[in-house]
């Protein structure tokens, strides 16, 4: 059994609130929830209105799958134009 966590830190420069950050990064996570089947949270930041941690999870039997998913759940993530992607790290176990 492969586990794979994704942790991604991402700035969301439109943010003037709590509000509006949370809007955004509850958007993202639901979006990732349902398209890619994969747990996801945020766990970081939670008290700055700028910028967010995000983790992301997926468990298979190959670690090339947990891979691919975990690199498409960070493409994804790039490619919104709500936010910005300072760091990421993958972790597999």
């Amino acid at each position: 059994m492969i586990i794979g966590v994704l942790t991604v830190d991402v700035s969301v420069p439109g943010s003037d609130s709590l509000k509006d950050k949370r809007h955004v990064v509850k958007s993202l996570l639901d979006h990732i929830r349902n398209k890619f089947n994969a747990s996801a949270a945020e766990v970081g930041h939670l008290d700055s209105h700028r910028r967010a941690e995000l983790a992301f999870a997926c468990v298979s039997n190959e670690q090339a799958l947990v891979n691919r998913m975990l690199n498409k759940i960070l493409d994804q993530i790039e490619s919104n134009p709500l936010c910005e992607v300072v760091d990421s790290g993958m972790q597999f176990l």
